[in-house]
């Protein structure tokens, strides 16, 4: 675990040696707070609903464009072949680079508690359903992570990554918004896979341990693929 750690740490400084975390934090509060205030206004409804909603949505973009280079960037440069010849198995660079990349969006997701104080300083928002909606999105943003970084493993094209990412969050972001067009098995089915579905569970305060499971098992599948993806290269 020492290994993921450093490597993890290594990774999280890297972010913020270039301008990469400066802009992606930047842009991602700019846009939120600007969609934020703008619905603010307009519904005159003093509760964070509009923030988080928001901010699921830009997520679907923001994950997929910071995600494609975790690896596929290593696999463009060579740079992968090195780090596999140090005492470094596979699981712990997929867990370093994963764990470095989820610090950097939580704590941008953190600095958006300053419309939280906006609102309350406008009426009493519900602290427990603020909470709840916060751990809502700690988990997607893990999903999100987990779906790009195994993408990002199979290919050195990070706009191949991007893309496929973004497929596949899209897909699972969009089932509970289909489901009227199955019949009952299937649609309680699909409704049950959607990740949108899971969050609207956890934000109206109530933490469900099928959500949990839900999304605990989606990060551990994607993760497990991804690190039987970078063994396969041992094979060709």
């Amino acid at each position: 675990m020492h290994q993921v750690m450093v490597l993890a740490r290594k990774e999280f400084r890297s972010y913020f040696d270039s301008p990469v975390a400066y802009v992606v934090i930047t842009l991602f509060l700019l846009i939120a707070g600007y969609q934020f205030s703008t619905a603010l206004f307009i519904n005159n409804s003093p509760d964070l609903r509009s923030l988080f909603g928001i901010i699921r949505f830009i997520l679907l973009f923001f994950i997929p464009a910071l995600s494609m280079r975790l690896i596929s960037e290593e696999r463009r440069l060579g740079t992968i072949e090195l780090l596999m010849t140090l005492p470094l198995k596979e699981w712990q660079l997929v867990i370093g680079k994963y764990l470095a990349a989820y610090l950097l969006v939580i704590i941008t997701l953190m600095l958006t508690v300053i419309h939280y104080i906006t609102i309350a300083s406008l009426g009493q928002p519900d602290l427990g359903a603020t909470f709840a909606g916060y751990i809502g999105l700690i988990l997607i943003v893990g999903v999100y992570l987990s779906i790009g970084i195994f993408t990002s493993s199979l290919s050195q094209n990070q706009i191949i990554a991007f893309i496929s990412s973004f497929v596949i969050i899209f897909v699972l972001f969009l089932l509970d918004k289909i489901v009227f067009f199955f019949p009952g098995f299937l649609a309680t089915l699909l409704e049950f896979l959607s990740i949108d579905y899971h969050f609207n569970n956890i934000a109206r305060g109530v933490l469900d341990t099928r959500d949990l499971i839900y999304y605990f098992s989606l990060i551990g599948l994607f993760l497990f693929l991804t690190i039987q993806s970078l063994e396969s290269r041992k094979w060709k």
